[in-house]
C-alpha cells in the first residue's frame, strides 16, 4: 500500500515538471497613447484644429451704420472693433453709397460676406449696335487679399459694373448701293427710297442721312452716320424677288389660260364657210 502511494506522488511530479519549467511569456510592449490609432473620425476633426491652431480669434463688435460711403463705413468698423482696418479703396469707387447696415455679435468677415451677397443684383444693358438687351450682373464690397484671416487683414473694395457696350461712331461717311437688281424687279427709285425715310422716321431719327439717285450708273448714294445707313441696307435685303406677288402672278397666269381655253373653244364651234358661195346656198335653199 506504502508503494503504491509513493508510486502516485512520483508520477504526480513528473506529470507537472514540463509546466513549471517552460519560460514565462514576454507581455506586450505597451505603445504610448500618442501612437495609438485614433477612432473613427478624429482625423478630420484633428485636421480643423490643425488649420485653425494658429488663426486668432476675430474681434466681434456691434454695429449700427445709416449708410453712406466705403470711407465712412470703415471708420464706423474701427470705432465699434477698438481697432484699426486696413483698406484699400479705390479714387473711382469712393463715392459709392452703401445702404444702412444693423449687426450684433459679427466680425468684419461674416460683415463684408454680407454686405457683398446684398448687393448683388442683375440689369439689362441696351446694345445699341444690335438693338437689344443683355443681362449682367453687378454688385460691389470689400475683398480680403491674400494672407491669412486676421483683424489686422489687408482689404480692397471693389466694384463690379456692367461691361459698356462697344461705342458706336457718329462720324459721317458715304455710302453706294447699286439698285439696279432692284429696279430690274418692278420697283422704282421712289418706291425705296420711300421705304427707307419711313424706317428713319419710325425710329426717331431727327436729322436723317442725305439721300442721292445717280440716272446713268444706276447708284443710291447716301450720307450720313453709320449706323443710320444700315436701315438702307436692311430695307434691299428685305425686297421682295418681284414687286408682284407670287400668288397674284399665278392667279393672272390662270385667268389668261382659262381665256385661251376659251378662245380655242369658239374656235372649234364655229363653222367653216367657203368664200364663193352663194347666199343661197347658205341658206340650204
Amino acid at each position: 500500500m506504502k508503494i503504491s502511494k509513493h508510486l502516485a506522488l512520483v508520477l504526480l511530479i513528473v506529470s507537472l515538471t514540463p509546466a513549471f519549467g517552460q519560460p514565462r511569456p514576454t507581455p506586450p510592449t505597451m505603445m504610448p497613447t500618442s501612437q495609438l490609432p485614433p477612432p473613427a473620425g478624429m482625423p478630420r476633426l484633428q485636421a480643423r484644429l490643425d488649420a485653425n491652431a494658429d488663426t486668432p480669434t476675430l474681434t466681434k463688435f456691434n454695429l449700427d451704420f445709416p449708410g453712406g460711403t466705403p470711407a465712412q463705413l470703415t471708420k464706423a468698423i474701427e470705432k465699434a472693433m477698438g481697432k484699426p482696418l486696413n483698406v484699400i479703396i479705390p479714387e473711382e469707387d469712393a463715392d459709392v453709397q452703401l445702404p444702412p447696415i444693423k449687426m450684433s455679435n459679427v466680425d468684419v468677415a461674416q460683415l463684408f460676406q454680407a454686405l457683398g451677397a446684398a448687393s448683388q443684383k442683375v440689369v439689362s444693358v441696351f446694345n445699341q449696335q444690335f438693338g437689344s438687351y443683355s443681362q449682367q450682373q453687378t454688385g460691389y464690397g470689400f475683398e480680403m487679399a491674400s494672407g491669412r484671416l486676421a483683424d489686422d487683414s489687408v482689404w480692397y473694395f471693389h466694384v463690379q459694373k456692367p461691361s459698356r457696350p462697344p461705342v458706336i461712331s457718329t462720324q459721317k461717311i458715304c455710302q453706294f448701293y447699286s439698285l439696279s437688281p432692284y429696279l430690274d424687279r418692278g420697283f422704282t427709285v421712289d418706291d425705296i427710297t420711300t421705304a427707307i425715310q419711313t424706317g428713319w422716321k419710325m425710329a426717331g431719327v431727327t436729322s436723317p442721312p442725305e439721300l442721292n439717285y445717280h440716272k446713268e450708273t444706276r447708284l443710291l448714294i447716301a450720307f450720313g452716320e453709320l449706323n443710320e445707313l444700315q436701315t438702307i441696307q436692311q430695307v434691299l435685303q428685305t425686297l421682295p424677288q418681284s414687286q408682284y406677288s407670287l400668288p397674284s402672278m399665278e392667279h393672272q397666269l390662270q385667268q389668261l389660260q382659262k381665256q385661251v381655253d376659251e378662245l380655242k373653244k369658239k374656235t372649234v364651234a364655229a363653222p367653216a364657210s367657203s368664200p364663193n358661195s352663194s347666199p343661197e346656198e347658205k341658206s340650204g335653199k
